[in-house]
């Protein structure tokens, strides 16, 4: 999908591709052949569906920047190209370009999967007047009231929600999460593969609709 001169793509599971002036992944997991070389790519945690060196692999190329919690260096530490790693941790703030990364919280509540105590973490993506924010692997969190009100006049902000259950929210609780966050648009995630289906994303659209938010269900590409 093009939002102003930025162009979203789902590539299946909690993978994204984002298109400006730069090529940046975040969390690409059984991707297909052939697509573009990264600029950046954004790790949110270090389990193999969101850091696979396999898919990294196919994307990365001479001077990728790499941005990830410590407890992934060790893995993205095998390429034949070098790229370049940065380290950051909830609360970290990179400017890459005329990219604005802020880094944020993501873990479990009631779950015993992704503990408050470990490194993973969502991002908030900021592009021109464009906020995407992608959420990693997480419950419904306090931090999240954080971010109400990004959603102003002259920006548009787009939420990127797990909604597989299980391991993250279900996708009654991801409407719950939107329903805080306030997105110009919300669109579910981590479903199709690991856990989670087509039908969970769709419960979402329909309960976000219900609740006067707008969402989307994206093609995998």
């Amino acid at each position: 999908m093009q939002i102003d001169n930025v162009e979203l793509k789902w590539l299946g599971h909690s993978g994204f591709l984002i298109k400006n002036s730069k090529i940046i992944y975040v969390d690409p997991y059984n991707i297909r052949d052939g697509l573009p070389k990264a600029d950046i790519i954004l790790v949110t945690h270090d389990h193999y569906d969101h850091c696979s060196i396999q898919d990294l692999g196919k994307i990365v190329q001479e001077g990728t920047r790499i941005v990830m919690p410590a407890d992934c260096h060790s893995k993205v530490n095998k390429f034949d190209v070098k790229v370049k790693t940065e380290i950051v941790e909830r609360g970290s703030e990179l400017t890459l370009g005329d990219i604005k990364l802020s880094v944020l919280p993501a873990y479990n509540i009631n779950k015993t999967f992704h503990p408050k105590e470990e490194l993973g973490v969502g991002y908030l993506i900021k592009i021109n007047d464009l906020l995407i924010y992608h959420a990693g692997d997480t419950d419904i969190i306090p931090e999240m009231k954080n971010l109400t009100g990004h959603n102003q006049p002259n920006k548009k902000f787009i939420a990127l929600l797990p909604i597989g259950g299980r391991f993250t929210m279900s996708a009654e609780e991801a409407v719950e999460a939107a329903k805080i966050i306030k997105p110009f648009l919300a669109i579910p995630m981590h479903y199709g593969s690991v856990v989670g289906n087509e039908s969970d994303a769709k419960d979402f659209v329909e309960l976000c609709k219900e609740a006067g938010i707008d969402a989307k269900i994206l093609e995998r590409e």
